[in-house]
């Protein structure tokens, strides 16, 4: 896929958005008219349905098979660094204990940060005892970087159950961008395979987004910074998560994937994504599901995904959680027998 049609992709919103709007109008107006607005709108309610699920009434279908809790967030950090943190640490230590007191199943962390040893803060951020030993739950922590105080940037999967395998996915040389696995036994018998990710970031920041678009002379100042940046981003995604399907393409067992897509539902790594597993948010969510904390709106770019056999029961996104510029995405899922 070229690079410039990734704009096509975040026109698309408002594309189908305003054909509604003409639906509504004609039909009230001069309703043959309507016709047309009307079978677009009726052939393009998949794509509609990427970004705004409209589920409210949804309930799940009654039946059998394990129940797994997902959680899935990323937690930056833990705000460890001196512009992050705040006064006593208090929202590291909230974070970290609220995640400790979830009560999910299954936890996929992205920007995960740990110090196994005591450092000058004490052991406010040995994050996989906080975190992993209050439900005693196994860990697999895939560590891109080692600081100069032993502390282990990365990302972890905590779970109640057994690990039976794990691995890294590299996108060429490893980075904080990266994939990870793990073969999860369910108490039932069954296996399931846990993906992990984090794919690249545009590297963005949002000062200078909102100074593009709120004159010209920030647009003329910005405009060229971020169109490179916004390349690099969707080209190395592209390569990224195709590297990501076939690893899925080859599990052996259901799976189900979380992380940080750093990208759109109507996006060429969603879209790949979405030929292979169904979206949670797509399949059991209600609105937009903006999972990003910050002054940019309407940004869904956190995501969990499952193989068809999955049924999801429920999915939300944990806006009451706000230690992150990511919200905390949770769903339920459930596993029918073969």
């Amino acid at each position: 896929m070229a690079w410039p049609a990734a704009f096509g992709a975040l026109s698309l919103p408002l594309a189908l958005g305003l054909n509604l709007l003409l639906t509504g109008y004609w039909l009230l107006r001069r309703w043959p008219v309507a016709l047309l607005p009307l079978v677009v709108a009726v052939l393009t309610w998949p794509q509609l349905m990427r970004g705004l699920a409209l589920h409210p009434l949804y309930k799940a279908e009654a039946g059998s098979g394990p129940q797994l809790r997902v959680l899935s967030a990323n937690v930056r950090i833990f705000n460890v660094y001196p512009q992050l943190r705040n006064e006593g640490l208090q929202s590291s230590r909230d974070f970290m204990q609220w995640l400790a007191e979830h009560p999910a199943d299954i936890l996929c962390l992205q920007e995960f940060y740990n110090e196994p040893r005591p450092t000058r803060d004490g052991t406010v951020f040995n994050a996989v005892r906080h975190v992993g030993t209050s439900r005693q739950r196994q860990v697999f922590v895939s560590k891109t970087l080692v600081n100069g105080i032993g502390g282990e940037f990365g990302m972890a999967i905590f779970t109640r159950y057994p690990i039976l395998g794990r691995g890294t996915i590299r996108f060429g040389k490893l980075t904080q961008n990266h994939a990870m696995w793990a073969d999860v036994r369910l108490p039932q018998g069954d296996t399931v395979r846990v993906f992990n990710m984090h794919l690249q970031s545009m590297s963005m920041d949002e000062r200078d987004i909102v100074d593009s678009y709120s004159s010209k002379s920030g647009l003329q100042a910005k405009g060229r910074g971020l169109l490179r940046r916004f390349r690099r981003g969707f080209v190395a995604r592209s390569t990224q998560v195709d590297t990501l399907v076939r690893r899925i393409e080859a599990s052996p067992h259901p799976v189900l994937l979380c992380g940080d897509l750093n990208d759109f539902p109507y996006s060429y790594a969603y879209d790949q994504l979405a030929d292979h597993l169904q979206n949670a948010w797509a399949t059991a969510g209600t609105g937009v599901g903006a999972s990003y904390n910050g002054k940019l709106p309407l940004l869904r770019i956190d995501h969990q995904f499952a193989s068809p056999r999955w049924q999801v029961e429920s999915v939300r996104v944990r806006r009451d959680i706000p230690y992150s510029d990511h919200f905390p995405l949770e769903a339920v899922y459930r596993l029918p027998p073969r």
